[in-house]
């Protein structure tokens, strides 16, 4: 089995129009704490070869400060999850959930909060490959060859309210109104592969296309504040947080659940 390295560079950036940060991160244990606005420069990082590597981006919702503590609940779980020796990755980020949701739900109980809560989009590299876990409209994207594949599931109502519809699923629900269901999936990794992590804000803003011919012109390094900028240019209107991570050397594998079929 061969060993592998991972190099990510993100940036979580207020906007144009949003008053306060309402999305947060995970990335490698770091993530933005004491109510931060904005992140001055993108976060550059490279994982060891074999190392375990958590990514993640936390779309906040609710009112004043709410959505950011709800994001910040779920980073702060993301940041004290340590994989015990047996547990398989996509385990330990159903579990990650539910003690988020638990927290949120939780403080909202304790604060007299009506309404709070978070996306999740999260990526887990190991040893034995790579895993996914989504809540909410918070969005995963494979960049080969070329090609923008969204590798997450969006949970949305049928239905709009305004010009989006409402979330499905989030972290932050009681388990009396809803259990939580995030979206899990497990597939193998190649030397060279992109992934994109990103709130709406990003997709919002910058169709996928667009996306996906900077992610064609640019190192992932120079690609996400040329993202951020583009974002901003084209109104800005929420909050936006951007992971951009490469895979380094080749790593064999078979038919996965990405749809890939061995090289």
């Amino acid at each position: 089995m061969a060993r592998y390295e991972v190099s990510y560079c993100l940036i979580c950036d207020i906007g144009k129009i949003r008053k306060i940060n309402q999305d947060n991160f995970i990335a490698d244990g770091v993530y933005l704490k004491n109510h931060e606005s904005s992140m001055g420069e993108p976060l550059r990082g490279e994982s060891d070869a074999g190392k375990d590597l958590l990514l993640g981006v936390f779309d906040g919702m609710g009112g004043e400060e709410c959505g950011e503590m709800a994001s910040l609940i779920a980073s702060e779980c993301a940041a004290r999850t340590v994989r015990a020796d047996g547990t398989a990755p996509v385990d330990l980020l159903l579990d990650l959930c539910t003690r988020a949701n638990e927290r949120i739900y939780r403080y909202a109980a304790d604060n007299n909060i009506e309404s709070m809560g978070t996306t999740g989009a999260m990526l887990y590299f190991s040893k034995d490959g790579i895993s996914l876990c989504n809540i909410g409209d918070s969005r995963i994207f494979r960049f080969v060859s070329g090609e923008l594949k969204q590798i997450s599931i969006d949970h949305v109502a049928p239905y709009k309210i305004g010009g989006k519809p409402p979330l499905s699923q989030n972290l932050g629900i009681p388990p009396e109104e809803m259990q939580i269901d995030p979206y899990v999936a497990t597939g193998e990794y190649w030397d060279g592969d992109v992934y994109l992590i990103c709130s709406d804000g990003l997709t919002d803003m910058v169709q996928e296309d667009e996306i996906a011919r900077v992610l064609s012109a640019y190192s992932i390094w120079d690609a996400v504040p040329k993202l951020l900028r583009e974002a901003i240019e084209n109104g800005g209107k929420d909050n936006i947080t951007i992971i951009l991570c490469r895979v380094k050397k080749k790593r064999s594998g078979f038919f996965d659940l990405f749809g890939r079929q061995r090289r």
